[in-house]
């Protein structure tokens, strides 16, 4: 517990850390889905018309926009984990809920870069849709867990801002 404690002491390795766990959960998880899918567009259906696990290959960003631009958004990835560590003392990080949402941004945008670099293309696997009376589906792209931490951590700084904006200011910190 020691070790723990003496592990996470700053801001800066508690970032790592969950970076770390989200960068290893998301992987682990890719590594589940091309064990029992090692087929390309195999697909588990898990909630019938709601919820299925598929192995699809994402060489774009979300929604398949850029596709085929895996090299350029790998460069991107690498820009922007740059400009975050060097950008995380404007966002709260000193606070517990600034450490998790730059953490899980951060192992995020890692997780999908080690696919870009390894796989050069992004293993995506959970597909939500609704499969409609007549047939036809209603879908939200395919994601992993990377994708949902870089969103999860997103909205944490969002909220974050939000929360620090609406906060009322001491007539010393108005001064500055």
């Amino acid at each position: 517990m020691n070790l723990i404690r003496s592990l996470l002491r700053t801001p800066n390795r508690r970032i790592a850390a969950i970076a770390l766990v989200v960068l290893a959960l998301d992987q682990l998880t890719k590594a589940l889905v091309l064990q029992f899918l090692p087929h390309l567009w195999d697909e588990k259906t898990i909630v019938p018309g709601f919820f299925k696990v598929v192995h699809w290959h994402n060489t774009g960003a979300a929604w398949s926009s850029f596709t085929g631009r895996n090299g350029l958004l790998a460069l991107i990835a690498v820009v922007a984990l740059i400009i975050l560590y060097f950008s995380r003392h404007h966002f709260n990080s000193r606070t517990a809920l600034g450490q998790i949402a730059f953490g899980l941004v951060i192992g995020g945008i890692m997780g999908n870069l080690v696919d870009r670099i390894f796989r050069q293309h992004v293993v995506d696997f959970l597909r939500f849709y609704l499969q409609q009376r007549g047939g036809e589906v209603l879908g939200f792209p395919a994601f992993n867990v990377a994708d949902s931490a870089i969103c999860i951590g997103v909205a944490l700084v969002f909220l974050i801002t939000g929360r620090s904006e609406n906060t009322p200011k001491t007539a010393e910190s108005a001064s500055k």
